[in-house]
């Protein structure tokens, strides 16, 4: 009885949500009415595509909300309105997801209110027969699941509402694909250009001045054995530094100990390199496959550069990297203690080179191969960063 009482309360609260959105919604309609006013008089042009954003904005906390009560997301697929006030215009008349959020909002006013009147009527049955049938009788609520069927419908209604088309979906998809295209050839770039520089400033340098050494030597060792050999002394050392940097270089393409180890090994052997004290935990399942080698290059690299930035910028003494494998996803999450406040942020010199923290490199990296972000660093700490990545694309 309890259990059904406290489900049917939680379906009263979510439908009461569902009655102040609809109250909303009239304030929507007639906001949309006004734009569309003053679009008709031109000066107030600018207006609707803010009264599309509004509305979008109402939309998008529907879906947040039937997501939780349903336990399944309800994507969404909108055209970006920027440009001019015309592209703009254009772009809101032109985006399907207007008339879609548009047609919800009408339906919304009519369902919203009506399912949650019909919630305040039930409670009185459920009350009075319910009461008497379970609390005396013992026997299963027959009213009370009533209330959650009406908010599973309700939920149900604004799903198929706001649910964008398959075209909207596959549209949004390509301009995803893109956008982690134009990121992952920034990267790529980024990253040619970083192998160029150690190998020119370093390993080219001192392939140079070891070819000089030897030619010094091979001079002096007819006339000055002593002289030669020292020379050669110095050139056998900066080839084993020479050979030092060319595999610091082949690291950072793909470290060997991910080859030998696997991730858990390398990240392991990360957390005992590391400055801070950095406790190692896996979760999930393992079948005894490995990832992708460029998942678990990726997820390698975002542990590498958190628990770099950690050490560099929280102030914190201990974090943890929690490592979660499953057949078709690999999560990386890293938490510090530390002060927080981590961002992204760009360099006014050179765009494609993160400052600070370097999340946008991570991020790229990761959009790359079709995974996500999320950082979580409040002010004042902690910090949150997890990684996803799949397994089969």
């Amino acid at each position: 009885m309890e259990r059904a009482v406290g489900r049917a309360w939680r379906a009263t609260r979510h439908l009461a949500v569902g009655f102040g959105l609809s109250c909303a919604c009239l304030f929507l309609v007639a906001l949309f009415l006004i734009g569309l006013a003053a679009t008709a008089l031109v000066v107030g042009a600018g207006m609707l595509p803010e009264t599309v954003l509004t509305v979008r904005r109402f939309a998008g906390f529907e879906r947040r909300r039937v997501g939780v009560w349903t336990g399944v997301e309800v994507p969404e697929a909108y055209a970006p309105l920027t440009g001019t006030v015309v592209e703009r215009l254009r772009g809101a008349a032109d985006d399907p997801g207007t008339v879609r959020d548009l047609r919800w909002v009408g339906a919304q006013l009519l369902y919203g209110i009506g399912l949650f009147f019909v919630a305040v009527v039930l409670w009185v049955p459920a009350i009075v027969f319910d009461g008497l049938w379970c609390g005396v009788l013992g026997r299963t609520p027959v009213v009370l699941p009533l209330l959650t069927r009406t908010a599973d419908l309700e939920s149900a209604w604004s799903r198929a509402l706001l649910t964008p088309s398959p075209q909207a979906r596959l549209a949004r998809r390509v301009e995803q694909l893109t956008e982690t295209r134009a990121g992952a050839v920034a990267a790529h770039g980024a990253e040619l250009r970083r192998i160029e520089r150690d190998l020119h400033d370093g390993t080219q340098a001192r392939l140079v001045s070891l070819s000089m050494r030897i030619g010094l030597a091979k001079r002096a060792y007819d006339t000055d054995p002593a002289t030669g050999r020292a020379l050669l002394d110095e050139a056998q050392t900066q080839a084993e530094e020479a050979l030092t940097e060319l595999r610091h270089v082949v690291r950072g393409i793909h470290p060997p100990v991910l080859t030998d180890r696997g991730l858990e090994g390398a990240v392991r052997a990360l957390a005992a390199s590391s400055a801070l004290d950095v406790e190692v935990s896996v979760d999930g399942t393992d079948d005894g496959t490995r990832a992708p080698a460029a998942v678990e290059a990726a997820a390698y690299f975002a542990v590498a550069e958190a628990l770099t930035n950690a050490a560099r910028h929280s102030g914190a003494e201990r974090a943890s990297v929690t490592l979660t494998r499953t057949p078709r996803l690999v999560r990386v999450r890293v938490h510090d203690e530390g002060r927080g406040g981590a961002e992204e942020a760009l360099t006014g010199t050179d765009p494609e080179q993160p400052r600070g923290t370097g999340l946008i490199g991570i991020r790229r990296r990761v959009a790359a191969l079709d995974g996500t972000v999320r950082l979580t660093s409040p002010a004042g700490g902690p910090t949150d960063i997890e990684v996803e990545l799949p397994c089969a694309w």
